[in-house]
């Protein structure tokens, strides 16, 4: 599978790593296998995309951005606020995690703030920020 994770219990973060062709189908098995993880539940989420290109992505379409995104905000744990950064370096990527990220805005089930970046050391920053995770 292109995506790779690791969990960090002490930072209470989800770390996925996506290298190589990504499918609809591994997007959506990592969605339901993490977060239906018990011990994940409130934790925070950092998917880094950076090595991924046009290519490595054969399914951007809408649709399945929305898929993806009502299917994650239907696994939010309704009574916890976190955050979900998303690390994309091409202009491509980039594009359909800021569709995600409005999908996932939109959805009132939603309790993850998701933000886009370029780097990996911005995202930890906004991760690890002492400030309200905003939103519903």
């Amino acid at each position: 599978m292109p995506i790779t994770y690791e969990i960090n219990h002490d930072r209470k973060l989800v770390h996925a790593r996506i290298t190589g062709t990504l499918t609809r189908d591994d997007t959506f098995q990592y969605q339901q296998h993490v977060w239906s993880l018990p011990d994940v539940r409130g934790y925070n989420q950092l998917i880094d995309a950076s090595d991924m290109g046009h290519v490595d992505i054969p399914f951007p379409s809408a649709d399945a951005m929305r898929e993806l995104s009502a299917l994650a905000a239907s696994m939010d744990d309704p009574a916890v606020k976190t955050r979900f950064a998303i690390v994309a370096t091409t202009a491509f990527a980039y594009g359909l995690a800021r569709m995600y990220a409005t999908y996932r805005a939109l959805d009132p089930r939603s309790t993850r703030a998701v933000s886009v970046f370029r780097s990996v050391e911005d995202a930890m920053k906004w991760l690890e920020s002492d400030e309200p995770v905003a939103g519903k």
